[in-house]
């Protein structure tokens, strides 16, 4: 996905994230049902990515589509995702797939923070490389004459250790692999795992080491910043002549002097 489509995707994304905090996992099975609904019309897809088609007008139809048959939060989320702009048909399906998953990863980090989301990882791994070291295995799960649910009960016995949010991402890519090997799905699955896990860990960039309490300090107020107990790695950088640089995740913070020269540099050439 790009372009335009990793635009919206993002959009939604960030509306989101202040909700993940008291998600549920039924959330997310509301949503890959209405996944399952898409992929099995066409022209529903079709009718819900149409640029010639206002965002007020998609948002009707799936209000006609999931009346009284998911949550209102459900609703609301696919409805954001139709008002915005998709590049390809199958863009839609793919961004709802991955906001259902995100739900459902949110869920494992709750409580238990990076260490849920390290045991979800755990859980996911284990299924690939089980999955991965069988080509029975692989045959099994991707068999067009056998069950869903037989395929899933099979997964499943696979990580008997996999908690509910493991669980259900697995049965998902059982049951709606999309085009993939299931453990193709669990993999990608596991790299949002991994990206949300890049949001406990604080990158800082100093220009000579830090003494402990300083170290105390910086990590209390990242702490305090971003209201979670983030692990922070410092490493020694002398050409950034002055100041800290941090980046949590995909946020950068930056008052080196390098950076204030830079940008007092385009002031004055604009």
């Amino acid at each position: 996905m790009a372009g335009i489509s990793s635009l919206s995707l993002a959009t939604v994304l960030d509306g989101l994230e202040p909700q993940l905090s008291g998600a549920q996992l039924s959330l997310a099975e509301d949503l890959f049902g209405v996944l399952a609904i898409l992929d099995a019309n066409a022209g529903l897809r079709r009718a819900l990515t149409d640029p010639s088609r206002s965002g007020e007008d998609k948002a009707a139809l799936v209000d006609q589509l999931v009346a009284g048959r998911v949550s209102p939060e459900a609703t609301r989320l696919v409805r954001s995702l139709v008002m915005e702009r998709w590049a390809g048909v199958r863009d839609l399906g793919d961004a709802l797939e991955q906001v259902a998953a995100t739900v459902v990863i949110a869920v494992a980090e709750q409580g238990d923070g990076v260490e849920g989301l390290d045991r979800l990882e755990d859980e996911l791994f284990s299924f690939i490389q089980v999955v991965e070291t069988s080509h029975a295995l692989q045959r099994a799960l991707s068999d067009s004459q056998a069950t869903d649910e037989a395929k899933i009960d099979l997964a499943l016995k696979l990580v008997p250790q996999a908690g509910p949010a493991g669980s259900l991402l697995i049965t998902q890519a059982v049951r709606a692999p999309r085009g993939l090997r299931p453990s193709a799905l669990v993999e990608r699955f596991l790299d949002l795992v991994a990206a949300r896990q890049q949001r406990w860990i604080a990158r800082v960039s100093v220009t000579r080491p830090l003494l402990p309490n300083q170290l105390e300090r910086l990590e209390a107020g990242l702490n305090a910043l971003y209201g979670r107990d983030l692990k922070v790695n410092v490493t020694v950088d002398p050409s950034l002549i002055g100041g800290v640089r941090v980046s949590v995740g995909d946020e950068m913070v930056d008052s080196t002097v390098v950076t204030r020269l830079s940008e007092l540099r385009r002031k004055l050439a604009g």
